[in-house]
């Protein structure tokens, strides 16, 4: 009798709670599970995950060919008279330094109004979201037209496993007609004037590795063959060349509704030098110099991440490694890359080859007139009357390209707001409690606006 009555009032205490507390109370569970990946361990949260839907009564399973590395499919059946609509997050995280950490991050510190931890914001606020929103509509027995499918897919941050082998192995179950995905935000304006992106294409990782070839020698001695200094010159070279401008539908559209407002009046004159090879990269240059993320919409980009050279400071090695994170325009082939970047580093002692296998596919933007893409617009306009709502072009990348390639329309959903500098993979990554619950609201009328039966 105990049990039962502390079942009940379990049971009344969550049937009672708000879309945005069950949000939080999600989001702060999946933050304490360590999904670091390497080495992911991501069927923790999958079996979470289907705890929470078996409690609630909507039916899921965990799906995958490695017991520790578990993808979780949840499905809300409507009267199939519509296809089905997609909710997509990942599972896993990017790992941290927590000597670098005001807080410990796998615990959901809550500091100021915010809610610290890796993953808060890349991506278990969205996944959090997400399931919150399913778990409302079923205990409200909202009427749907379209199925509601949820996939926490794991190895997002890494190889894109998960993604691989949903798609290779079990597509049937996540099929729809469109989905919405991660990394886009709300941007705020001076002039007050919300900026809801939707991420419509990404660029795609373009990885490369840079191997300097010498011969070893004492280090007291200095030497032209030096790999180390090779590699350091290839290196600078690489990130400081001009690289082509390249516009799209996308950016076009993207930089065109923006110009217009008085926070990107500065924008306005310079669009049609974008257009004129003569003056592409001078402006594009200027242009990053004024806005670091629009600049990186416009030509393939590079950074340095990760060197290795030597075993003894007084040894000159026999060779010098450095990897680099490239991504490249979808309207660029990997080939045309590679080609360009050896031509610039233009040094015989130096190979540049790809860092590993190709990763995600090169796809053609999501529609921007799909139901859903409408229904975002909708919804937006009735949030704030005087929003800009516009596609949007994500300078990293997503599993959701892998669906992309399949035909369906992927979108990544505006409705966490970008509160100052964002902090995805970075230290003492947080989000506020009022964004997270704002969010989830949002994306609940966005749900509904698409898929409750009319």
């Amino acid at each position: 009798m105990r049990f039962l009555a502390a079942f009940l009032a379990l049971t009344s205490s969550l049937s009672a709670q708000s879309l945005g507390d069950l949000s939080y109370t999600y989001l702060k569970d999946l933050l304490r599970l360590d999904t670091s990946n390497p080495s992911g361990n991501e069927t923790r949260v999958a079996k979470y995950l289907k705890q929470v839907a078996d409690r609630e009564g909507i039916p899921a399973e965990l799906l995958g060919d490695n017991p520790d590395r578990l993808n979780f499919i949840a499905r809300l059946k409507g009267s199939g008279k519509q296809r089905p609509l997609l909710l997509i997050a990942h599972s896993d995280v990017v790992p941290v330094d927590r000597a670098q950490w005001t807080v410990e991050p796998f615990t959901a510190f809550e500091k100021d109004g915010y809610i610290y931890g890796r993953g808060a914001e890349d991506d278990k606020h969205l996944l959090a979201a997400e399931l919150a929103v399913m778990v409302d509509l079923a205990r409200r027995k909202v009427p749907l037209d379209r199925d509601i499918i949820l996939l926490s897919e794991s190895d997002e941050e890494a190889h894109s496993l998960g993604a691989k082998w949903v798609v290779e192995h079990a597509y049937a179950k996540i099929d729809a007609e469109f989905a919405l995905n991660e990394y886009a935000y709300i941007l705020p304006t001076a002039s007050g004037v919300p900026v809801f992106q939707i991420q419509t294409a990404e660029k795609v990782p373009t990885r490369l590795k840079l191997t300097a070839h010498g011969v070893a020698g004492h280090g007291s001695l200095p030497r032209d063959d030096n790999p180390v200094l090779h590699l350091a010159r290839a290196i600078v070279k690489v990130t400081e060349a001009d690289q082509p401008v390249a516009l799209n539908a996308t950016t076009r559209a993207y930089l065109n509704s923006i110009s217009t407002l008085p926070d990107y009046a500065w924008l306005k004159p310079l669009l049609p030098k974008l257009e004129n090879a003569a003056t592409s990269s001078t402006t594009a240059d200027d242009i990053r110099k004024r806005d670091t993320e629009i600049g990186a919409m416009l030509r393939f980009t590079v950074s340095p991440t990760m060197l290795a050279a030597g075993f003894k400071i007084n040894v000159i090695p026999n060779a010098a490694e450095a990897q680099l994170d490239g991504r490249r325009l979808p309207t660029e082939s990997t080939d045309e890359v590679y080609a360009r970047l050896r031509k610039i580093v233009n040094d015989p002692t130096v190979d540049v080859e790809p860092a590993e296998e190709p990763m995600q596919p090169a796809t053609e933007p999501s529609s921007l007139t799909s139901p859903l893409y409408k229904a975002m617009e909708s919804v937006f306009k009735e949030t704030a009357p005087n929003a800009l709502v516009v596609p949007f072009l994500m300078r990293g990348t997503t599993d959701g390209a892998y669906l992309r390639a399949k035909g369906m329309a992927v979108y990544g959903v505006p409705i966490f707001r970008k509160d100052g500098e964002l902090r995805l993979h970075a230290n003492d990554e947080r989000i506020s409690i009022e964004n997270l619950k704002t969010g989830t609201g949002l994306l609940e009328k966005i749900v509904l606006k698409v898929a409750a039966t009319k």
